[in-house]
């Protein structure tokens, strides 16, 4: 082979360890602190008016009022789902913020619908479950259903 042939592998051979260096940091810096979100999308959710207040259901009897961690690390910590919806992770945001290794910044979200909760995994790396299902659609849970986020499992609760 000649010399400009082997300068030539050399140089691509770099820039495809650039390329893939740079993309691995770019998941790790994803996944400390949050996806970005572009201007279009914060001016069209965000504005800059006061937000719309929207008129709660009425609350039926029996529904729950609570998520409640009932195992893991921060055992017995509890969320309200008048503020719903709760965001549950590592990250300072937080509803209900998980000190374990296997929870990630933004791991899953409790959200209402109607007179129905779910839970949604947000992408994280190492799933949510319900029971031993992992789920990849907002799915729906009632009294007592357990998600596992990690070693963490979370309830609802009167």
């Amino acid at each position: 082979m000649s010399e400009l042939t082997l300068f030539l592998i050399r140089i691509a051979y770099l820039a495809i360890l650039w390329i893939f260096v740079l993309s691995a940091i770019s998941v790790i810096r994803s996944d400390m602190f949050g996806a970005r979100v572009p201007e279009a999308a914060r001016a069209a959710g965000g504005g800059g008016g006061k937000p719309a207040k929207q008129k709660k259901p009425p609350k039926r009897r029996g529904s729950p009022t609570q998520v409640v961690v009932t195992s893991g690390t921060n055992d017995g910590a509890t969320a309200s789902l008048d503020h719903a919806p709760i965001l549950i992770g590592r990250g300072p945001d937080a509803a209900i913020r998980l000190e374990d290794d296997y929870v990630s910044t933004r791991h899953a979200r409790i959200a209402a619908s109607g007179d129905q909760w779910f839970v949604e995994d947000l992408g994280s790396t190492n799933g949510t479950y319900i029971g031993t299902v992992r789920i990849t659609q907002p799915t729906t849970i009632t009294l007592g259903t357990q998600v596992r986020i990690g070693k963490t499992i979370l309830e609802l609760r009167k």
